[in-house]
């Protein structure tokens, strides 16, 4: 009688703020991750402090901040999600 084979895939990925070369678990290609900045419960509790210190002008830099908002990493190749640095 033969042993079953068990494959186990890692799901989560250390990635960072900015794109990454590594291996895409889904495809297997060896890629540059795609990053997308995201908006975050951080981004908009910055946001609001800068409102409650009435810095009017200043509300919109934390949306326009890379280090404000969420980077969410992405297979060029499959689109599939790789991990968020936060």
């Amino acid at each position: 009688m033969q042993q079953p084979t068990v494959i186990i895939q890692q799901t989560s990925v250390a990635v960072g703020p900015d794109s990454t070369r590594m291996t895409c678990p889904s495809c297997h290609a060896s890629i540059a991750t795609r990053v997308e900045h995201e908006a975050s419960g951080k981004t908009h509790i910055i946001a609001l402090i800068l409102c409650l210190f009435i810095c009017w002008p200043c509300v919109c830099i934390p949306y326009c901040t890379n280090s404000c908002r969420n980077a969410n990493h992405y297979c060029p190749n499959c689109n599939s999600f790789l991990g968020s640095y936060k």
